[in-house]
């Protein structure tokens, strides 16, 4: 009897371990744990326009050296207009010569599109969490910190170290994509994208609008006719 129960048991973790080897469609999976920026200040577009004159500068060092030249956009978001100056004042001051013109100079365009998803999507910021194991002491579980930081922080010093990196909040449901492009007339020679998150609050600074409630009237019908 003791050998049937046991064997009934082993088949029953074997057959729940297993999954369904046919389905109609997909199984919908997570992606694994990334990291995105949540822009939350000026200097942080500052810091974008950076981030991307360096990367595709490096793309372009296998190509001539040629001036750069920034399209203007007259009708530029206030984010734009910033990442736009941003990126012509890091180019001059990494060396590179910035031209007024197009003629004879590489093309810079940005390309920037808002996005907007459903809200209140679940974000998991940390597999562990805090607990104090004794008085001023905390640990923190299930978690990879930067080699040293964690370990040398104090008391409960190391528990807010590790949670200043995650921006405060729900996710937001604001989301941009910026894409630097070089090109001529003729082709695209390097190109560099990236998304961020944009607090939902400041959709207006980066052009978003939101769509407009539709208009509806109600209307009390009585009698038959």
């Amino acid at each position: 009897m003791l050998a049937k129960v046991v064997t009934a048991a082993v088949l029953a973790a074997t057959v729940a371990g297993c999954a369904v080897p046919y389905s109609p469609t997909p199984i919908a999976t997570n992606f694994p744990t990334s990291r995105q920026e949540k822009l939350q200040a000026a200097a942080h577009w500052n810091a974008i326009a950076d981030h991307i004159e360096q990367r595709i500068v490096a793309d372009m060092k296998k190509h001539p050296q040629r001036p750069y030249y920034v399209a203007e956009d007259k009708d530029a978001t206030p984010f734009k207009r910033a990442v736009l100056s941003q990126l012509m004042t890091s180019l001059v001051k990494d060396g590179y010569v910035v031209s007024r013109t197009p003629a004879g100079a590489w093309k810079l365009d940005v390309d920037i599109q808002g996005v907007t998803f459903t809200k209140n999507r679940p974000q998991y910021r940390y597999s562990g969490a805090h607990s104090a194991i004794a008085t001023g002491v905390w640990v923190l579980s299930d978690i990879d910190p930067t080699v040293g930081l964690v370990a040398l922080a104090g008391a409960s010093d190391a528990f807010h170290w590790f949670h200043s990196q995650f921006a405060p909040g729900a996710t937001p449901k604001t989301e941009l994509i910026v894409t630097l492009s070089v090109s001529d007339q003729f082709r695209y020679y390097a190109r560099s994208t990236s998304a961020y998150y944009v607090a939902d609050t400041d959709r207006e600074l980066y052009g978003i609008k939101d769509e407009d409630a539709p208009l509806t009237r109600n209307f009390k019908v009585t009698g038959g006719r």
